[in-house]
């Protein structure tokens, strides 16, 4: 009976092993063999990442990320996720990085690690077609919409310094402008190149902010991540090759 209990002991404890041989991580950062590469986004950042017809996620980010990834030796898996919510994603390590207009601010870069900055668009003010509000000093007294979590948000808080306006974060742009059309807010606070999108669509209106001198966007990834090297040398590529130019032309100069 006692060499019943060991045989079945020892045959116990080796598949235990063997189970234990076979595991392997859920993203890039982790066992060499995984081939997925998990990019986190917020698609509802038009032109960068939002939905097509089909509910298929695609954008300047997406082909940016499909592009890495296949240099890379990776099949890109792309999860939609809040904006505010990404870089807890990423200090989880429940993605490899995150590509979503994101800007490489000071206070971003004491969680997470980034890229070289791969666009740059500056921010812009969005109202209605007949709106009487034309520079930053007619927003006083106005309300304005910002996404949540964004370098807008930093922005209208260093703005509100000097002139008094009301304020409202929503999660994404798709509610700002939807906010703007029902007149819930005054003025929208966006990226340029995405606020140049909805004012072409939408037959909106809109000036720049004068004040703005924010960081480009960069592509984030979790502190110490051995990705980080391998892809700037591909971001320079896309430089020197031509092929960030043709995914600016494709989606964000014909918007």
């Amino acid at each position: 009976m006692k060499k019943l209990l060991l045989l079945l002991s020892i045959i116990l404890s080796v598949s235990l092993l063997g189970a234990c041989g076979q595991s392997k991580s859920t993203g890039a950062n982790g066992d060499n063999n995984k081939k997925v590469l998990i990019m986190g986004t917020s698609a509802d950042f038009p032109p960068f990442e939002t939905r097509d017809i089909n509910g298929n996620i695609v954008g300047f980010d997406v082909d940016l990320g499909k592009y890495i990834a296949k240099k890379l030796g990776y099949k890109l898996e792309v999860r939609d996720m809040k904006f505010d919510g990404l870089i807890g994603a990423l200090q989880a390590k429940r993605v490899d990085m995150v590509i979503s207009g994101m800007s490489a601010t000071d206070d971003r870069k004491k969680n997470v690690d980034f890229s070289d900055e791969y666009h740059h668009s500056g921010e812009m003010f969005v109202t209605k077609k007949d709106s009487s509000i034309n520079s930053v000093n007619d927003l006083k007294g106005k309300t304005v919409g910002f996404q949540l979590g964004s370098i807008q948000e930093e922005g209208a808080k260093n703005l509100q310094k000097t002139v008094k306006f009301n304020t409202k974060a929503l999660d994404d742009a798709t509610a700002i402008i939807q906010e703007l059309l029902s007149n819930r807010i005054q003025v929208a606070y966006l990226d340029k190149s995405v606020a140049e999108g909805y004012i072409k669509k939408q037959g909106l209106a809109g000036f720049n902010d004068p004040t703005s001198s924010s960081p480009g966007m960069g592509i984030a990834f979790p502190k110490d991540s051995n990705l980080v090297n391998d892809v700037n040398k591909i971001l320079k590529e896309m430089q020197d090759n031509g092929k960030m130019d043709e995914l600016k032309a494709k989606w964000i100069k014909n918007n």
